[in-house]
């Protein structure tokens, strides 16, 4: 059986998906866009895009009664490897050993031509 896991803290779903889902001792984070919940803008640089993408999915986890710590998956879909370096050190900042497994991957576009979004698959 699955669940929605929903919270004001994070950017509402822009279409036919959940911010996330648990199932089966799992939750899954939709990827995040680094849109700040105040003010519905990104921030200017990838750095600051990275937080706000983290803090979102960390929102949607602790909506869930989980945090990061629980985290043992993340995707990060970056729109130029070039800031691999700059995100590489902001989300480094959010995590400890046992660090969580991930892919960094470069795509041709995110919505509303974000630089970064990021999903996170967390285990109860």
């Amino acid at each position: 059986m699955k669940h929605a896991v929903a919270t004001p803290g994070a950017p509402a779903a822009i279409g036919p998906y959940s911010q996330g889902i648990r199932a089966g001792g799992m939750v899954f984070v939709s990827g995040q866009l680094p849109l700040d919940v105040k003010t519905g803008a990104f921030p200017e640089d990838v750095k600051g895009q990275t937080k706000c993408s983290i803090l979102n999915c960390k929102a949607i986890l602790e909506a869930a009664g989980l945090s990061l710590a629980n985290v043992v998956k993340t995707t990060v879909f970056l729109k130029d490897m070039d800031d691999f370096a700059a995100m590489n050190e902001v989300y480094a900042s959010f995590f400890e050993e046992p660090f969580p497994a991930r892919a960094a991957v470069q795509v041709a576009r995110l919505p509303r031509d974000a630089m970064v979004e990021i999903e996170m698959i967390a285990a109860e």
